[in-house]
């Protein structure tokens, strides 16, 4: 049945060639059909999609036309129910590089059967690959599970808190990229999925427009015995970091994981971690970081603990 390629697009014209041209060679000596959901661009993405189509007539390809810019999540969700059926879906960013050979790296530790090698016990359902930037340097991306303490370390140590499993979400030990270690969850930009998990966990959560759709997705995974590993054979290039200048995808990204943590813990703790995610943006607001000032006022809102 091989692989569902999907693709989220919205005015994705800029990239999304650089991730089509890389689909041969990144999924050699597998079967796969591409399905692109596309958040109603106003630029000439889908144009470039069926060009592509046209050049490549013998590869399946499919453009789900959502309606709306409904979301990421969305987005899978709806290339999923046009999808036939598959082993495993592969979710890719537009902005992904697929390099030679990287997909069956990936989907060799995709655990169908009872467990891994066939032991009973939790079942490999989401695997991701080394992640690099546009200059070859390695991108960590694999990341632990939200915390109280992580929430604190990363509000008074910054990234660093990284550097110490307990005060920080980011793996940022560079020999953990070289094996095929578990994580909690991954960056979402490119993750193969298989059927049988996406059959136990069920659709993504649409109320996640944009950032902790895949925390929360990866948690949910785990909940139901399928974990995410590494692929340190398989290699993709990402090219983004979008969410660093732009005020309103950062206040974005700070709101969903405080919303997220809100989802799977009880009251008390959630006001702990928002009061966590307040302590780290207030003093970067106070000096003027735009960015830090739209995530407070939004931190702020009543309903932030809903």
């Amino acid at each position: 049945m091989g692989i569902a390629v999907l693709v989220v697009t919205w005015n994705s014209a800029k990239v999304i060639d650089g991730l089509l041209e890389s689909l041969r060679p990144g999924l050699d000596g597998l079967d796969w059909q591409l399905i692109v959901a596309d958040n109603d661009s106003a630029d000439d993405t889908v144009a470039r999609v069926e060009s592509w189509a046209a050049r490549n007539c013998d590869a399946v390809c499919r453009v789900v036309h959502t309606g709306g810019n409904l979301g990421y999540a969305a987005g899978i969700n709806a290339a999923l129910t046009k999808a036939d059926k598959y082993d495993a879906a592969l979710v890719l960013n537009p902005d992904i590089r697929l390099h030679e050979g990287s997909v069956r790296s990936m989907y060799e530790f995709i655990d169908d059967g009872e467990g891994t090698a066939g032991e009973p016990g939790p079942r490999t359902g989401i695997v991701v690959p080394r992640i690099v930037d546009e200059e070859g340097a390695l991108a960590y991306s694999l990341r632990r599970e939200p915390t109280l303490l992580r929430a604190l370390g990363e509000a008074t140590l910054g990234a660093r808190a990284g550097r110490f499993a307990p005060l920080g979400e980011l793996v940022m030990d560079e020999q953990a990229y070289q094996h095929p270690v578990v994580a909690d969850w991954a960056t979402g930009a490119v993750m193969l999925i298989s059927a049988a998990c996406l059959a136990a966990c069920g659709p993504w959560d649409e109320s996640f427009f944009l950032y902790s759709e895949e925390t929360e997705f990866s948690l949910r995974a785990r909940d139901r015995g399928f974990l995410t590993r590494l692929a340190p054979r398989a290699v993709a290039t990402h090219i983004g970091g979008e969410s660093r200048v732009s005020p309103e995808l950062w206040t974005l990204l700070m709101s969903n994981r405080v919303k997220l943590y809100r989802r799977r813990h009880a009251l008390a703790p959630s006001v702990a971690y928002w009061g966590a995610a307040l302590l780290r943006e207030a003093p970067r607001a106070a000096l003027g970081q735009q960015r830090s000032r739209s995530a407070v006022k939004a931190l702020l809102s009543r309903k932030m603990l809903d």
